[in-house]
Parts: structure tokens; C-alpha cells; sequence
């Protein structure tokens, strides 16, 4: 009988109460393009539409949610709650972030970078934007880069950015850096007190309607961000920002705040608290394990990533794919694994793609 440890045990388990929360998931490998909500989000939800059209439905009740959510993504990122804003989408977090870099900078990203990342930063005409490829970027940080751009995993195949060596070459170059962790939140453990911003829109791996985001910000960096988009919601006391002047904003990362869909909150918080429960490291083991048995299967070497990007023969039946949930990205496919994902949906997969 072959051993298994307790940690591995433990590890099944959690995996497997989690699995409950999403009854009804076979065949979904799509997690890269939208997450599936757990159970107690679409409860969550559900109750708080009937309260709003029973009448029910009080404006200031939501900041609890809000808070709550604020906490719990603090946690998960590892800085202290003063340091993150909420907003929307990526893309306008980015466009605040990017008002800390003076014009005629030059700014690094890496080729075919996702456009939330790199269109704030090209509009921007005053900006030196140069590309290179992502293991290129650590060597590329050196005197006349002013700041470094990227995601922490590359939508469109999965790769993992090497962030200790961005990192390093950044401190040492006195470079600002800006991370995107949309494909990696939640199923890859990573340090936001690193980096002056990282970025998270949550409708992906944290398994939270579209509409809901977070950025960090260093708090020396907070003064030399424009807070462009400053409302009632970053003010000090929102409750009392709601009319006149002077401008009295929060004084640490909420004054970077968007004013929030108040719907969509309510079921962001059940979401990072089962994230939360079983743990980033353990999804991750998960995550990565299943898809390295895809790559075993389909004779690829093993990687570091939840996201398999393939190569389809050009006489491939795409039939066989019936039932399987998957998007197509750069011209191949993408299959991303999360932890409502099974064995049964590697071997279904594998077994498509082998016929």
C-alpha cells in the first residue's frame, strides 16, 4: 500500500470540501478567462438583490462588504489594509498607477504584454515604452529605465514571471514597479509589499463578479499618484464627502478608491474567504499539479503554471471538445485549472486532444 502523508491528506480534503461550493463545474477549464462563483457568492448575491428590490437595500450598509473585502485581499497579498485602493477594472488602476511616472521616462514591459497593462502606458505620448521578452526583462532593468511594467502570469500562455529577479534588478536601478496578478491571484502565492503597485481585477482565479479590482500602493508612493478619479467614495469620511468643498481626501491608498458596484462586493467577500480558508499554497499545488498531469499526458515537460497553452494540429476535430470549456488565445488553445477542477477533467481533456 502505497504511503500517503497527513499533509497530503489534509491537502485532499480542503480541495475537496471547497469542490462543494461549485456544484455543476465538470468540463470547465476556463478559469483564465472568467472563474466560476462558490455557493456562498451566489447566495450572498441572491439575497442581496431580494433585499434591494424588497426596498430593503440601505447605501451605507455596504461599506461593510466593502471593508471586509478590502481586509481579506490585504491578506492575501500580505500588506496592510492602508495600502489598498478599490476600483473596477485593471485597466483604470493601471492609468492612476502610471501617474507616478514623470513625463519622458522610459518604461519597460514585456512583449505581447495584455493590453490593460500596456495601453494606459502607450496613450500616454510623453512615455518611452520598450518591449522585450518576458525572460529577457530581469537583464533588460538598468540605468535609463525608469519604471517596469508586466504580469505576474501572461494571459495568453501561462508563464510565470521570474518576480524575485524583477525585483532585484528594480531595487538596484531604483525602478518603479508596476505588477498586474489578475492570472495568478488566488492559486499563486505572491508578496505585494515587493513591488510600489500590483493590480488585481478578480473575475478570474478569485472567483468574484466582473466590476471588482484592487491595487496596492507603497505609501511613499501614494503623494505622487494623481488620484484622478477622486469622489465621495476616497474621501476621508465618504459619508461626509458627499457635498462642496474643500477637497478632503482619505489620507493613505482609499484615496485612490472608485466609488463601487455595491451588488458585486457582496459576493467578492464569500469568494476570498473560501480562497482564504483552503489556502493559496495548497490551490496552488493543486492547480499546478493537474496541469502538469495534462503536460505528462500529452508528452509535454512539466511547468510552473495552472495555465496549459497548446499547440492544436491544424486538421484537429474540434468536436471532440464538445463539452469541454476552453478559449483560444495567440492562435492556441488555453486551458486553466482551479480548484474545482478534478482528474476527470485532465483525462477528458487529454483524451480529446489525443483521438
Amino acid at each position: 500500500m502505497k504511503f500517503v502523508g497527513r499533509s497530503a491528506i489534509l491537502h485532499g480534503m480542503r480541495i475537496a470540501d471547497a469542490r462543494h461550493e461549485f456544484p455543476g463545474a465538470p468540463g470547465y477549464l476556463n478559469t483564465a478567462a472568467i472563474g466560476l462563483p462558490p455557493r456562498g457568492a451566489v447566495d450572498a448575491l441572491q439575497q442581496a438583490i431580494a433585499d434591494w428590490q424588497g426596498g430593503r437595500a440601505q447605501a451605507p450598509a455596504y461599506d461593510e462588504d466593502v471593508a471586509a473585502a478590502r481586509g481579506l485581499f490585504a491578506r492575501l497579498a500580505g500588506v496592510p489594509v492602508g495600502w489598498v485602493a478599490i476600483g473596477s477594472q485593471v485597466s483604470a488602476l493601471v492609468a492612476l498607477a502610471i501617474t507616478a511616472i514623470p513625463s519622458g521616462s522610459r518604461v519597460l514591459c514585456p512583449d505581447d504584454e495584455f493590453s490593460s497593462v500596456i495601453f494606459p502606458l502607450l496613450v500616454r505620448t510623453d512615455l518611452e515604452v520598450t518591449f522585450v521578452p518576458l525572460e529577457s526583462l530581469p537583464g533588460a532593468i538598468g540605468p535609463g529605465v525608469d519604471a517596469v511594467a508586466l504580469s505576474l502570469v501572461q494571459s495568453s500562455d501561462g508563464r510565470v514571471a521570474d518576480l524575485a529577479a524583477i525585483e532585484a534588478a528594480a531595487t538596484d536601478h531604483g525602478v518603479l514597479t508596476i505588477v498586474d496578478v489578475t492570472q495568478g491571484a488566488g492559486w499563486l502565492p505572491f508578496d505585494a509589499t515587493r513591488f510600489d503597485v500590483v493590480i488585481a481585477g478578480t473575475y478570474k482565479w478569485l472567483l468574484s463578479p466582473r466590476g471588482t479590482a484592487f491595487m496596492t500602493v507603497r505609501p511613499e508612493l501614494q503623494a505622487r499618484m494623481q488620484p484622478l478619479y477622486a469622489g465621495w467614495y476616497a474621501g476621508a469620511d465618504p459619508w461626509d464627502s458627499i457635498y462642496g468643498p474643500p477637497l478632503r481626501l482619505a489620507t493613505n491608498a482609499r484615496r485612490f478608491d472608485l466609488s463601487p458596484g455595491w451588488l458585486n462586493w457582496v459576493a467578492l467577500v464569500p469568494a476570498l474567504e473560501l480562497l482564504l480558508d483552503v489556502g493559496v499554497a495548497t490551490i496552488r499545488r493543486h492547480n499546478v499539479g493537474l496541469a502538469n498531469s495534462l503536460r505528462e499526458q500529452l508528452g509535454l515537460p512539466s511547468s510552473n503554471s495552472a495555465i496549459v497553452s497548446l499547440e492544436l494540429d491544424p486538421d484537429f476535430d474540434e468536436s471532440r471538445l464538445d463539452g469541454i470549456h476552453i478559449a483560444y488565445r495567440a492562435g492556441k488553445l488555453r486551458a486553466g485549472f482551479h480548484l474545482y477542477n478534478t482528474d476527470e477533467d485532465v483525462g477528458r481533456l487529454a483524451e480529446a486532444l489525443q483521438g
